[in-house]
């Protein structure tokens, strides 16, 4: 336990420090605890180190961790690709989600969100860095997708995720979350109301936080580096 309490303590302090160079106070930013490939036993720990908000993006296992730590008051977040034949395990277990990034995920996890619950709350996944490789919308079809989205029943459009391409130059890192921040106000500006910017990592944070992140998405920095399989 120590070592994550440990680890968990010292990215909440590079979080604070980040947020007072940016002007902002901590309290705006929420860390996310990104836990896939990390065992349910480790996620306690870091539960008993006052972390509430876990990120996955493996649905199956996923799901077995929900219901392992279903006495314990988390709030989980899906981070991951989407597959169709995952969305209802995502609409039914997940408070969150932060890689949508087609219409017809976004239509079967409405239609799948179970009347019981409040409304899943999403952000739409830009990619921002034009990866062939990589998920998410192109930046100039962001507007049709948050409009198709905003329209849906049990869902609640939240904001924008980004995944940028990796890089060591904080001045290339703050340009690709700068362009995600701008999307965000673009969107705003035609009458959206979104408030989440979901980015940086455990190598970037600190550039997502100067330009305005909402959600940090750690992983690495609190569990260690994920065991190859």
């Amino acid at each position: 336990m120590t070592t994550i309490s440990n680890a968990l303590q010292a990215v909440r302090q590079r979080i604070a420090l980040a947020a007072a160079a940016a002007g902002r106070p901590a309290g705006s930013i929420q860390l996310l605890a990104v836990s896939k490939a990390v065992s349910a036993a480790a996620i306690r720990q870091a539960y008993a180190a006052g972390q509430r908000a876990f990120g996955e993006s493996y649905v199956q296992e996923a799901a077995e961790k929900v219901e392992a730590l279903n006495d314990l008051p988390l709030k989980w977040h899906f981070i991951g690709p989407i597959q169709s034949n995952k969305t209802r395990l995502i609409a039914e277990n997940f408070s969150w989600v932060h890689s949508l990034d087609r219409a017809r995920i976004a239509d079967r996890l409405a239609a799948q969100r179970p009347a019981g619950l409040s409304a899943l709350q999403v952000c739409l996944q830009v990619n921002v860095s034009n990866e062939p490789s990589k998920s998410g919308v192109a930046p100039a079809e962001l507007l049709q997708l948050a409009r198709h989205v905003q329209a849906l029943p049990q869902l609640k459009l939240r904001g924008l995720m980004a995944i940028p391409a990796p890089t060591g130059d904080p001045l290339r890192q703050r340009q690709a979350f700068r362009q995600l921040r701008q999307l965000l106000e673009q969107l705003n500006a035609e009458g959206f109301q979104l408030d989440t910017l979901s980015m940086g990592m455990s190598d970037d944070l600190e550039a997502a936080i100067a330009e305005g992140a909402t959600i940090v998405r750690v992983g690495s920095a609190i569990f260690g580096e994920r065991q190859k399989a």
